[in-house]
């Protein structure tokens, strides 16, 4: 970003780096700063490559850690899932799914059908890919199209 290498910080490394003066990137979202994990590295970095690489491995593997304890610690709220807001929370609760792991036994299908019943207004066929993405912890938008046409077919 903005011609520098960035790195990915965990609690130790976020010391080490603010200690040597390194930046956070920092981005606007809605006119407000966000500060990020990721540090912009020193050009001197760049010529000890060696550093560069350790420390980049280093943070690749607390980032793989991170990643597992965190899809180990499911959301004990459905709008807390990927994909579902409190108004999709309500949906599933009006159509009788009113926690994450009954959403998870009764299937994406499943609970797109209850909330079909349950509500006099249609729904559309996004929220099938919603509550498929929120069951597998993924963004709906990267649930392969195969899949996608699997969970269609089985509407009918």
């Amino acid at each position: 970003v903005n011609d520098k290498l960035h790195i990915r910080a965990d609690s130790h490394s976020v010391k080490k780096f603010q200690q040597q003066g390194y930046q956070p990137y920092v981005y606007k979202k809605r006119g407000h700063p966000v500060v990020t994990k990721y540090y912009a590295l020193p050009d001197n970095w760049l010529k000890n490559q060696s550093i560069a690489l350790s420390e980049a491995k280093r943070s690749l593997d607390i980032a793989k850690k991170e990643r597992e304890s965190q899809a180990a610690a499911k959301p004990d709220r459905l709008k807390d899932l990927p994909n579902l807001r409190l108004a999709t929370e309500r949906m599933l609760k009006k159509a009788g799914i009113d926690s994450v792991s009954t959403l998870e036994q009764r299937g994406a299908v499943e609970a797109y059908k209850a909330i079909q019943q349950s509500h006099s207004s249609d729904i559309g066929i996004e929220l099938l890919w919603a509550l498929e993405g929120a069951i597998k912890g993924t963004h709906w938008s990267v649930i392969p199209q195969s899949r996608r046409d699997e969970l269609a077919g089985r509407l009918r």
